[in-house]
This record gives C-alpha cells, sequence and structure tokens, in this order.
C-alpha cells in the first residue's frame, strides 16, 4: 500500500492482470504535469469556494448555507469513487470533484468564520505551510516513505475513518461520541492526531505519485495524482478549521 489516502495506493499503476504498467498512447506521467494539475484543481476548488462563501455570508450572519454544504460534500463523494473506480475518466472527474468540493469548502468555512472569526486565512495557511513543509522532509529525506511507515499511517487512517463513520452512525440515533469532538483535552488531542496524520498522508502520496513518474505511467494519472493530493489537502483543511475551533472556543 503506497498510502492511507483510499484513492492513491500502489494498485492503481499497476495491470491488475499482467502486473505490467499501463502506458497510453498520449505520453507518460510527468512530475511537473501532476503539479501543474495540482495547482489547476486548487484554483477551480478556491473559485467555487469564494463563490459560496459570497452566497452565504451576511452581515446578519448564514443563510442558505445547507444545500452548498450538503451538495458539495455529497457530489464531492459520489466524484471522488466515480475517480477511483474510472482512473481514466480523471481529466473529467478530477476537475468536476475540484469544483463541487470547493461549493463544500466555501459554506462550510463561511459558518466557522461567522462563530470564530479570522479562523479560516488561519486554517489556509496551516494547510498549506504543512504542504510545503511536509515537501520538504520528503525531498530533503529528512522523512523517509518506508515500508513500515507506510503500513502505520495507513492503520491510522483506517481507524480514524472508522472511529469517523462509527460517530456517524451513532449521530442518526441521536447518541454522541463522547470527549473526542468536544474542547476538552482529550477532544483537542484526537484532533491534533488527526492533523498529524493527514500530514504523513502527504509523503505517502508524494512517494505514490514520485513512483507513478518512475514507472511511466499513462499521461492521465497525472490528473489523477493531482486528484489524490486534493482529497488530503481537503481533509487536512476541515481538521485544522475543526481544531481551532475547538481550541477557541476554550477562551
Amino acid at each position: 500500500m503506497r498510502s492511507g489516502n483510499p484513492a492513491l495506493k500502489e494498485s492503481t499503476f499497476l495491470d491488475l492482470g499482467s502486473g505490467s504498467i499501463v502506458r497510453g498512447a498520449d505520453g507518460a506521467m510527468t512530475l511537473n504535469g501532476t503539479v501543474n494539475k495540482t495547482g489547476f484543481l486548487l484554483l477551480l476548488a478556491v473559485a467555487t469556494a469564494t463563490f459560496a462563501w459570497s452566497q452565504v455570508s451576511t452581515p446578519s450572519g448564514i443563510v442558505g448555507a445547507a444545500p452548498y454544504m450538503w451538495g458539495g460534500l455529497i457530489g464531492g463523494l459520489v466524484l471522488a469513487l466515480v475517480t477511483v473506480f474510472k482512473k481514466e475518466w480523471a481529466p473529467v472527474t478530477a476537475p468536476a470533484y475540484a469544483l463541487v468540493e470547493g461549493l463544500f469548502l466555501g459554506a462550510i468555512s463561511a459558518m466557522f468564520n461567522h462563530l470564530y472569526e479570522g479562523i479560516v486565512m488561519q486554517a489556509v495557511l496551516l494547510t498549506f505551510g504543512t504542504l510545503f513543509a511536509m515537501l520538504f522532509a520528503y525531498r530533503s529525506g529528512l522523512v523517509r516513505a518506508t515500508e513500515n511507515f507506510k503500513m502505520g499511517v495507513f492503520a491510522a487512517t483506517g481507524g480514524i475513518m472508522l472511529v469517523y463513520l462509527a460517530s456517524m452512525v451513532a449521530g442518526f440515533f441521536g447518541v454522541q461520541v463522547p470527549m473526542i469532538h468536544e474542547s476538552g483535552l482529550i477532544g483537542i488531542g484526537f484532533s491534533l492526531f488527526v492533523v498529524v496524520i493527514a500530514a504523513l498522508n502527504l509523503v505517502l502520496d508524494f512517494d505514490f505519485i514520485e513512483s507513478g513518474v518512475e514507472h511511466g505511467a499513462p499521461k492521465y494519472m497525472e490528473w489523477y495524482g493531482a486528484f489524490g493530493i486534493m482529497v488530503t489537502l481537503v481533509w487536512l483543511y476541515v481538521e485544522f478549521l475543526r481544531l481551532l475551533a475547538k481550541l477557541q472556543s476554550r477562551d
């Protein structure tokens, strides 16, 4: 397993029938191409996030955020699943995912900013600061994606997803998982742990993309690699919002 991110795993680059790399007729995946496409997806997400923010944020408060938030969340989930199972569609589905996910991010950011003014800019700076810090750590060799490292991060990521799933299911029955969503020391500690795991997933994502470039993966995998980075960045940003909200609610 190359990454804890379910969108980015080693078998993605392989033809499971023959065990050989599947190359497209339009060339091979490159690192610069993946970086450029990641930047493009970020611009798309920022554009729709700005639009959603402008629609729901008013001087008197937040109005009509639910359609943008839930529409973006559900639409993003559907497009993510389509992209994972139809990787060759990534040149179309990855930009669509970024556009739809931007609506979710804009709405939820406006809600958090209404409750805790200034929190969004802090979360944005922390997210991109973490991205570049992890990239530097990976490129300089300070952090190496060894097999044990990968398995540890993958196991921790799976555990977090199970906790969130259990919390969601319990919420349907009016039951709240105690402490981890609260602003106490345990809740803050849990959020810090999740942020660290999300950041470590970036290292594994870089390793996954570099592996695809080295093996000459098909050109459309640049879009798929950019999509995978977007998935992790969205997760990291939302977790920073949650952590900062918990910290500010203690003041």
